[in-house]
């Protein structure tokens, strides 16, 4: 790991222009990792843009503007002459597979300078010059916080700022599993760098549009409950977003909702996509099912506990066959109470990862 971190500090420091990329329909740890890493550069005189291959999302968008971080949306490179050749080096954080960059492939194949990958997810393809994968991570912001510091870039408010949003967007504000003691460490230094963590909050998690609020009742109210209350299963239709007046970005923490149910060991949420494209199935575990081992037999992936994965069929196929398979890995017996002595789990939310 300790060769990865240098290899990649030794490739910037003779970059004058970086472009940085993440997944399609980018989260808190894609966004703050990418902007704090831009900004990183910025410190050492590089150059860098981000490519954001789906809009930047509302929430979000303070991470990007109140650091004046420059990005290209995604209608102003693709379709089009978009190249990556006026750059010396391409940075994709927050994934290493293909499927999460659409559009991409085939412009980085054919990019003969350093392509690198900065990620935590344990579905990966081999097609980076530079690996940078640390699965025990709980957010690629901790990974991009250790080569940050190991480059000697001094942390101010608006770098730490970044890295405490990825940092909190993939632990559920240090709720789950992933949080390890080494986050919390990060997540005080951070604060110590200038993070406001009230604001930060309340920018996260109680500015939501009344339009997602909405969207989530209408998958809430038609969620099924199978085998014996292991699996819940939500369907977002097309008639679902028109109705709601909702975009697919409002069904980021949906899948979270129905896991406070006790019973409930994965949460699946199918979304019909409201344009061309794949229906998205995201799925979260309590730990008893792997839904990362799970994802890779249809060709997704992800963490143990929050992996995605994508059908060329309708909703109602992708529902039949995810059902079919997730029923055909439980037992029917019913679940044991939780016992009181034991800790609690929560799952690691990344979608991205299961995106």
């Amino acid at each position: 790991m300790a060769d990865s971190y240098q290899q990649i500090i030794d490739v910037l420091s003779h970059a004058k222009r970086v472009l940085v990329t993440t997944h399609v329909r980018p989260d808190g740890d894609a966004l703050g990792s990418s902007a704090a890493l831009v900004l990183g550069m910025k410190q050492k005189a590089i150059d860098a843009d981000v490519l954001l291959l789906s809009h930047l999302p509302r929430k979000y968008s303070f991470i990007y503007d109140e650091a004046g971080v420059r990005h290209i949306d995604v209608e102003a490179a693709f379709p089009g002459d978009f190249s990556l050749d006026a750059y010396d080096a391409l940075i994709v954080v927050d994934t290493g597979t293909w499927s999460q960059l659409p559009g991409l492939r085939e412009r980085v194949e054919r990019f003969a300078k350093p392509k690198i990958v900065i990620d935590h997810h344990l579905t990966q393809q081999d097609w980076a010059d530079i690996k940078l994968v640390d699965t025990s991570a709980g957010a690629c912001a901790e990974i991009i916080a250790e080569l940050l510091e190991r480059w000697g870039v001094a942390l101010d408010s608006r770098m730490a700022t970044g890295l405490f949003v990825g940092i909190v967007a993939d632990t559920g504000w240090f709720m789950f599993s992933n949080t390890r003691p080494i986050t919390l460490r990060l997540a005080a230094k951070l604060m110590e760098a200038g993070v406001d963590t009230d604001r930060v909050y309340q920018l996260l998690y109680q500015n939501e549009r009344a339009e997602r609020i909405a969207l989530h009742t209408r998958g809430l109210a038609g969620m099924e409950l199978l085998d014996n209350g292991r699996i819940a299963v939500m369907k977002i239709r097309k008639s679902d977003f028109a109705a709601a007046k909702a975009h697919i970005n409002d069904t980021e923490n949906l899948i979270n909702i129905p896991l406070q149910i006790r019973t409930v060991e994965v949460s699946v949420l199918i979304s019909e996509p409201l344009d061309a494209g794949p229906v998205r199935v995201s799925l979260r575990s309590k730990g008893q099912v792997d839904v990362a081992r799970f994802a890779e037999q249809f060709g997704g992936g992800g963490h143990a506990r929050a992996a995605g994965l994508k059908f060329e069929t309708s909703i109602d196929e992708a529902h039949d066959k995810v059902v079919g398979a997730l029923l055909g890995q439980t037992t029917s017996s019913p679940p044991s109470p939780p016992s009181s002595s034991s800790p609690s789990s929560s799952p690691s939310s990344s979608p991205s990862s299961p995106r």
